[in-house]
């Protein structure tokens, strides 16, 4: 028996609430989706709907397996479109993953605006600052900052990324200006979402564990503790390019900047000719390069 029988006649039994629904929809007799679904629940050994005289509805294992099985349905389509027109219509559902608050202001803007072009796109964005696998989770895209850790993905640079050590000047002139990175553990350090800030040394990259007496895993608010002369922090370029230009922040040490990391788009290596996934590469890549945070970097 083929394993995909029954997976449509699911589907749509699931969507419609109902199985007489779900038959018009696939034009197919009632008893034939029931007896599919049916036999698809013998195949899987398990109870997907709980079923009643009026309507349908799914068990715990019923919302899991739809959830894959909308991924497959996808999935198939994208493959049929990728071997036809490599250069297709983004179609379809993508689901993609970025930290909150590069995502809110970089990223949801230009999916929006790629999405205004693309009327038969489906996207579901989850800001997170968790790490998300994209493989466990049926992800299409994530956008990661920083460094690369899973060699599972394929990788594509959107944008550079470099970190910055500043300070306001109030709090330089009553603390004193470092000198070095040994003299760090003297300063007052405004510590976000890590407690160990990158340096380069003697052509190294170095990790510093800091300290101090305010801490908060949002770069906004420790942009804003540092501009009142809170104290140290480090920051990338996007969050203090203005504060350094008009002289509210003092950039430290700019010797010792870590190497320049960067924004990355990471998919599976199965969706990299996705036209869907390809395509918003392309657009976030272009306009990213637009922005003053990046123009002539």
């Amino acid at each position: 028996m083929n394993r995909w029988e029954g997976l449509d006649e699911f589907v749509a039994v699931a969507e419609c609430g109902q199985f007489s629904a779900a038959a018009k929809r696939l034009g197919l007799s009632n008893s034939q989706v029931s007896r599919q679904v049916a036999q698809l629940e013998e195949r899987l050994q398990t109870r997907l709907l709980y079923r009643s005289t009026r309507k349908v509805s799914l068990t715990e294992a019923g919302q899991t397996f739809l959830h894959h099985c909308r991924r497959l349905q996808d999935a198939r389509e994208e493959a049929l479109r990728a071997v036809g027109d490599l250069a297709g219509e983004p179609k379809g559902l993508l689901r993609m993953t970025c930290a909150v608050a590069y995502g809110e202001r970089f990223i949801v803007p230009l999916v929006n605006e790629f999405m205004s072009h693309h009327d038969q796109l489906r996207v579901e964005i989850e800001l997170s600052n968790q790490t998300l696998d994209l493989l466990q989770n049926g992800m299409d895209l994530a956008i990661r900052l920083g460094r690369l850790q899973d060699s599972r993905l394929v990788a594509t640079r959107l944008a550079p990324r470099v970190m910055h050590l500043c300070a306001a000047p109030d709090y330089l002139q009553r603390y004193g200006r470092p000198h070095s990175l040994s003299e760090l553990t003297r300063h007052n350090c405004l510590v976000g979402s890590s407690e160990q800030w990158s340096f380069e040394q003697d052509g190294r990259e170095l990790a510093l564990r800091v300290q101090g007496n305010w801490r908060c895993n949002s770069g906004e608010a420790v942009l804003d503790a540092a501009l009142r002369g809170f104290g140290l922090c480090q920051l990338p370029d996007y969050y203090v390019r203005g504060p350094l230009s008009d002289g509210r922040l003092i950039d430290l040490l700019p010797q010792h900047r870590p190497p320049h990391t960067a924004v990355w788009a990471l998919y599976p290596q199965q969706r990299h000719l996705s036209p869907k996934v390809r395509l918003l590469v392309d657009h976030l890549k272009t306009r990213l390069s637009e922005r003053p945070e990046y123009t002539g970097q």
